[in-house]
């Protein structure tokens, strides 16, 4: 088998992103153009790709996939290898003591489902205990140590791709990330700074300080970082299944560590974890099939009410101001319903057939001023703080048309900063995504209400985004973290994909935000021109046009007609790698 890696961008031409979005892209934004190997004539519809295709956020991780489709695994055993390797060598963004959300595609069924392995509440986790003695929320507990923590969903999940959908023994899937985090990797320059920033909350915790601190320092760039405890855990997990790891040594240190720092979890809450199976959301624009993450992520719901507002204009004949209007008002609206109505379908009734329906789309669209912005109900002067480090995100289509778009997390850099003794597990801090105080933002500036409130076993909110997109010719999967931003990236890419755009220059584009709260539009730097922000100023929009680059946006491409694979990964993250595995 040959292997082809993808380079990193591509020309972005004047015209494409004139129909998009922005006049100008930033100077990361512009290489050479991506390179395809074709495998049918032109005007034929291939019955298959011509080989697998993974893009994730470290070239390491990719390579584990390959390696496991090149022993005869399939895309569900690749997105395995890959989904443990990345919680081996992005500790900063995801693990095994976090969470994630898998959007399947069995390619002989024709079947997509959506692989719900969210963290869950312990029951200690009220409200109540994440309040100061003057009612204030607890920022420090809600965002550090046991407190913050939520019964992780990763390793249950990658059980079940295993036993229900995978070719391969969990194993073998698993064999690449044990053997890396057992021989070590180089750390690079995202881990130190992200270590850096948080350094004094991880070092508070003995099981943290065993694993980054080996070395007698801060982890370095360069360095190798070996993990032994996490590669054992790993091989308990491989061995045993969902008993490797939700119960036994492996849980009993876990409780252990958790209540020699303070917290309050329960055997019972680790052994009764369980992944849910939840049918996708799906919509339709412009031509395009969409299928996407359904509640508890915030991130489909939200995209459907954005594209349908939308949709009620021709956005490339709008000029570049009037384009960002329209899009950070439907925004707006739709990050609004976000934060009132969307909570874990298991415990809250939720208005989905409306807020998702072209009706309700349409009495919104009614709502936007063509020439004037809409303030906020609420407004902040704080800025919406950038996610560009937590949470990570890979793609993947398989030789049989089989596809993975799937986001995991440990929620804020280095999750909550404490990794339990004796089995390198970094515990998240996803209890910051609830509404622990109502009305109070969280550690991304979104606020939640009732809807969103901790309950026992119930599963946070999230804006994770994993999607699908089909057309006549094209099969996409696409998605990305950044917290809050993650829906808007997923649906800039969308719309780079309806206008033309290939893999790797839609992880490229410069990028917008409006997520209701605060009332201002982000921009990165460069993404709009200092004509267009005096004119979304004079209709009355706050821009923030100086923000540094956020997003890690990974993709992957199959074109049917002239049946060849591409992949991109997002250029702000240097260590990521789409790459491309063809038949012999």
């Amino acid at each position: 088998m040959r292997k082809m890696p993808w380079p990193r961008a591509g020309a972005l031409s004047p015209w494409l992103l004139a129909s998009l979005l922005l006049i100008a892209a930033p100077a990361y934004c512009e290489a050479p153009a991506q390179k395809t190997v074709a495998r049918a004539q032109a005007g034929a519809s291939a019955a298959h790709p011509p080989g697998a295709a993974i893009a994730s956020a470290h070239s390491l991780s990719t390579q584990a996939g390959l390696e496991i489709i090149g022993k005869g695994g399939n895309a569900f055993d690749a997105a395995i290898a890959v989904s443990s390797t990345l919680s081996v060598v992005e500790p900063i963004s995801s693990g095994i003591g976090g969470g994630g959300f898998f959007l399947l595609h069995d390619a002989k069924s024709g079947r997509d489902v959506f692989v719900d392995a969210r963290e869950t509440a312990p029951a200690a986790s009220t409200p109540a205990a994440y309040l100061d003695d003057k009612g204030e929320l607890n920022r420090d507990r809600a965002t550090n140590g046991p407190w913050s923590a939520g019964i992780p969903g990763l390793p249950a999940a990658l059980v079940h791709l295993a036993q229900k959908y995978g070719k391969l023994p969990l194993k073998t899937s698993l064999a690449p990330a044990i053997r890396i985090a057992r021989e070590g990797f180089p750390i690079y320059a995202r881990l130190e700074k992200g270590y850096g920033s948080r350094r004094e909350v991880m070092e508070r915790y003995r099981g943290t300080r065993e694993v980054f601190l080996a070395a007698g320092h801060a982890p370095k760039t360069g360095e190798i970082l070996k993990q032994p405890d996490l590669a054992r855990t790993l091989e308990l997990l491989a061995a045993k299944g969902f008993d490797g790891f939700y119960r036994g040594d492996v849980a009993d240190k876990l409780l252990a560590a958790v209540k020699e720092e303070g917290g309050q979890w329960q055997a019972s809450e680790l052994a009764g974890y369980k992944v849910r199976e939840r049918e996708p959301l799906r919509l339709k624009y412009r031509g395009w099939d969409i299928v996407t993450a359904p509640p508890p992520s915030s991130g489909g719901v939200a995209m459907a009410e954005i594209l349908q507002v939308i949709e009620g204009w021709d956005l490339s004949k709008l000029d570049s101001a009037h384009r960002t209007h329209i899009l950070a008002e439907a925004m707006r609206r739709a990050y609004r319903d976000r934060t009132i109505y969307l909570g874990d379908p298991d415990f809250v009734k939720m208005p989905l057939k409306r807020l998702t329906s072209p009706d309700y789309a349409a009495g919104l669209r009614a709502t936007i001023h063509p020439d004037k912005a809409t303030p906020s109900d609420l407004l902040s002067g704080q800025p919406a703080p950038l996610e560009d480090d937590e949470t990570t995100h890979f793609s993947i289509i398989d030789r049989d048309g089989n596809r993975v778009s799937a986001t995991q997390t440990v929620n804020l850099l280095y999750g909550s900063g404490m990794v339990a003794p004796g089995t390198g597990v970094l515990l998240n801090n996803e209890m910051d995504d609830f509404a622990l105080r109502p009305g109070t933002p969280n550690a991304f500036g979104v606020m939640g209400f009732g809807a969103n409130a901790p309950e026992p076993g119930k599963r946070m909110l999230s804006s994770m985004t994993p999607s699908f997109l089909e057309s006549q010719d094209k099969v996409i999967a696409v998605g990305a973290p950044g917290g809050s931003r993650i829906i808007t990236q997923v649906l800039l890419a969308i719309l780079a994909y309806d206008a033309g755009l290939q893999p790797q220059q839609v992880a490229a584009l410069p990028r917008i935000h409006h997520q209701w709260m605060p009332d201002v539009i982000s921009a990165e730097q460069g993404a709009l021109d200092a004509d267009t922000v005096k004119q979304l100023q004079a209709m009355g929009h706050k821009v923030n046009a100086g923000e540094s680059s956020w997003g890690n946006l990974q993709t992957v491409m199959w074109d049917k007609r002239a049946n060849t694979l591409s992949g991109g990964t997002d250029p702000r993250n240097p260590v990521g790698l789409a790459e491309v595995l063809l038949k012999p």
